[in-house]
């Protein structure tokens, strides 16, 4: 067995190796994700102030997620060709990325900072008058987010193309801080979630900035399109963005159906998210930090045994997935009830919060297969393909919360994302399928 595992080829176990670090490093991070739920919870239960905090925060980081996911689609695989032929390039690439995400970032904030007073005082964002009226209180911090967090994604995203995984652990810095502001300042109210998120940001970023600086990694902002390396870029940014923005948006359709639950459904979907992502945040994470930079310098050198490795890893993924989905679904109970039911949650929401979250597992199978095949597609640049499949997730997503949400509640948004992800995966996998046989024909 152990011949067996040393004679295995390089990419096996830089996958392995990489895994290892970033689910490490996940684990610490979804600690202080955890005690930052608890100490929520306990303040705030499942409260008028959870769902005005997260449905204004929600909306501010959605181009946020959709930024990073364009630089780690696109970003990664691109660095791995100009490593491998002009290096020089890279410093003025670089430069010109941060002064274009500076510009996006702070674009971004005005038309936040203009438009969520709007469109929350229109009626349309289907919240209470008593949810909105909080959710206006915050806009104005909230949206400084933007700018922050828009390079805070740019910067995970270079150290990510250069293989380096503390970028994973760091982003347990905003959990951190906003846990030590719920439980140290016993005194406010919303106010209290907004500032020390702005300011957990604030920190994250520093974290970043330091290992960046010290490995020559960081160029200051030039507001120049020069660089060689704009067509490569943007060749697949326009693709990507459209994707992405569709996936993306999944989570802003589930708030507004929550939203029209009533009060505290928003609050108890994101409990139960917030407890799924310990899971997924181990695997898919994992899975797709571990992956991508592999699958990227494989195709870089023209390496053909990358499905294989795939197909390998696909297999194994799927049946830790399914054990996974059987842990959590077994243990849900206690869990829920050791991490929340304390202060304002009573047992009540402990109760409503697991039934959620066990629907939530069984996407779990899915999700992990689907990660690893979305990363060899983007190694390659099939861009066009993870738009398709995005487009058709987010079509079966609205019809199965149509569907589910009247007659489910918010299990049946949740039942939905589950149903989209195994669509998904199946999309992606077969469009591998028919690459493989097409290489074995050849």
């Amino acid at each position: 067995m152990l011949k067996r595992l040393r004679s295995a080829h390089p990419d096996h176990h830089a996958i392995a190796k990489g895994m290892i670090w970033v689910a490490l490093f996940v684990f610490v991070g979804k600690i202080a994700g955890a005690a930052k739920e608890m100490a929520v919870s306990y303040r705030y239960g499942v409260g008028v102030e959870v769902d005005a905090y997260l449905y204004v925060f929600n909306l501010v980081t959605w181009p946020v997620g959709v930024w990073f996911s364009i630089l780690t689609a696109v970003l990664v695989p691109l660095t791995a060709r100009i490593r491998q032929t002009t290096v020089e390039n890279l410093s003025r690439f670089r430069a010109e990325l941060m002064g274009l995400t500076l510009l996006l970032g702070l674009l971004l904030a005005i038309v936040a900072w203009i438009g969520l007073p709007f469109f929350l005082n229109s009626g349309f964002s289907g919240l209470p008058h008593i949810t909105a009226k909080m959710a206006l209180d915050v806009v104005p911090v909230l949206v400084l987010l933007l700018p922050i967090a828009m390079v805070i994604s740019l910067f995970s995203a270079w150290m990510l193309a250069a293989g380096r995984h503390a970028n994973t652990l760091l982003e347990g810095i905003p959990a951190l801080v906003i846990t030590l502001a719920v439980l140290s300042l016993p005194i406010g109210g919303i106010e209290i979630l907004a500032f020390a998120t702005l300011a957990g940001f604030f920190f994250h970023l520093i974290g970043l900035a330091i290992p960046l600086f010290i490995s020559r990694e960081i160029e200051a902002p030039r507001f120049t399109r020069d660089s060689k390396q704009w067509p490569l870029f943007w060749q697949g940014f326009g693709i990507m963005l459209i994707g992405q923005a569709l996936m993306s948006f999944i989570g802003i359709i589930d708030q507004f159906f929550a939203a029209h639950l009533g009060t505290g459904a928003i609050a108890t979907l994101s409990y139960a998210n917030r407890l799924l992502a310990l899971l997924l945040g181990l695997g898919a994470t994992a899975i797709s930090r571990a992956t991508l930079p592999v699958f990227s310098q494989a195709r870089a050198q023209g390496g053909k045994q990358v499905y294989r490795v795939a197909i390998h890893w696909a297999r194994l993924l799927f049946v830790l997935g399914i054990g996974a989905a059987v842990m959590g679904w077994w243990l849900a109970p206690w869990t829920v009830m050791l991490l929340f039911e304390r202060g304002a949650f009573t047992v009540q929401d402990t109760v409503v919060v697991t039934e959620v979250f066990r629907y939530g597992t069984l996407q779990l199978p899915f999700y992990f297969v689907g990660i690893l095949f979305v990363s060899l597609l983007t190694s390659q640049s099939r861009y066009e393909i993870l738009t398709i499949i995005g487009t058709i997730n987010l079509v079966v997503k609205i019809i199965a919360n149509f569907l589910l949400a009247e007659w489910m509640g918010v299990n049946g948004i949740m039942l939905a994302t589950s149903l989209m992800l195994m669509v998904s995966t199946l999309l992606s996998g077969t469009v591998l399928y028919f690459d493989l046989r097409k290489r074995l024909e050849k």
